[in-house]
């Protein structure tokens, strides 16, 4: 997803409370472990198959997902590759303004995925992410361009992130809006947290401008596109390391949620009898001029559904443990975390 963060430009403020890091043993993240290749991932996925499956689907379904993820694994599958093919399935395709076709050819017809899919909610990601297609070929992807057994597990992406949240200075909240007329407010007070931590590049030296694109739903388990009552763009932010590779801001601790039971990716699950609930998680990209972007998601270890997520996309590295925060009156919860970035 290098692609879609603009060039890195100045710095932001350089005062930054330190906080110890977290899920990072002695500073140092252990990636490549479960994250590459587990051999039982495709079990898992079948597995979760609940014991009311609609019976024809419960036949064929593990036949389908053993043969997509041998094809994803086979050709090493990559996550550009494969976020091709799903733009693929649902954009509409304009005629050739070029070409005088008479008479001219029907508009493009959308399957149901791509009648459920904008610019703010990609159906048929969320459909891949069912069939744990997008966190295997994260994996696949991951492999490939490791350049260091330390860097920082990658984490799929999701449906609901949006390219042009707005540069915030670091230190400040990417919690808009919030007041006791929100129905969520007492829930926000009680999870508001502090972030910090450094973005560092595998020989250890802090990366300066590394760019922090931060997204998290809000307490009632809804990004803002999904939710007409929040400000545009709440809950999302990005900022840009200082001198030291520190970063800063307030957020919430997340909450688990649902995904969308609306479309035909709910419609599926419910064939399948599984449960649609992803444990509380905020998502990442961390980017950084010569090193490579890394998308990932931190998840929350007093969330029950860490160990059962319906998007499969848990990795035991990325759970971390907030703490208590004393004498911030922004903030009940801290969390430290350094993120580690491979080079180009």
């Amino acid at each position: 997803m290098g692609q879609m963060i603009p060039d890195l430009a100045a710095t932001s403020r350089a005062s930054i409370t330190k906080i110890k890091p977290n899920g990072i043993p002695n500073g140092i993240n252990t990636a490549g472990k479960k994250c590459q290749h587990d051999p039982t991932f495709t079990q898992k996925v079948i597995a979760a198959t609940g014991p009311n499956a609609n019976p024809r689907l419960a036949q064929i379904f593990p036949s389908l997902v053993r043969h997509l993820h041998d094809f994803a694994r086979e050709v090493n599958l990559t996550v550009g590759e494969w976020s091709a093919a799903v733009d693929f399935v649902w954009l509409p395709r304009l005629p050739n303004p070029t070409l005088s076709l008479t008479p001219p050819p029907p508009p493009p017809q959308l399957n149901d995925c791509g009648k459920m899919s904008s610019d703010r909610r990609n159906e048929t990601q969320l459909l891949c992410d069912i069939l744990g297609l997008e966190s295997l070929v994260d994996e696949i992807t991951s492999k490939q361009l490791a350049t260091s057994t330390t860097q920082t597990p990658s984490a799929i992406l999701g449906p609901f992130y949006r390219s042009d949240a707005p540069f915030l200075p670091n230190g400040t909240s990417i919690v808009q809006g919030l007041s006791p007329s929100v129905s969520w407010y007492e829930k926000a007070l009680e999870d508001s947290a502090f972030l910090s931590g450094k973005v560092l590049s595998t020989d250890g030296k802090p990366i300066e401008n590394a760019v922090v694109d931060v997204w998290h739903t809000a307490p009632n388990g809804l990004y803002e596109q999904q939710d007409s009552d929040q400000p545009e763009m709440n809950f999302r932010g990005r900022f840009r390391t200082d001198q030291q590779g520190r970063y800063a801001l307030y957020a919430l601790r997340p909450v688990p949620y649902p995904i969308p039971d609306d479309g035909p990716a709910g419609r599926l699950l419910g064939l399948l009898d599984r449960h649609p609930n992803r444990p509380g998680h905020i998502h990442f990209i961390v980017s950084a001029e010569g090193h490579r972007a890394l998308t990932t998601q931190l998840y929350d270890s007093r969330d029950r559904w860490v160990d059962d997520d319906a998007v499969f996309a848990v990795k035991d590295e990325l759970v971390v443990r907030f703490e208590p925060r004393e004498g911030d009156p922004g903030a009940r919860w801290e969390l430290g975390y350094d993120f580690i970035l491979g080079r180009c």
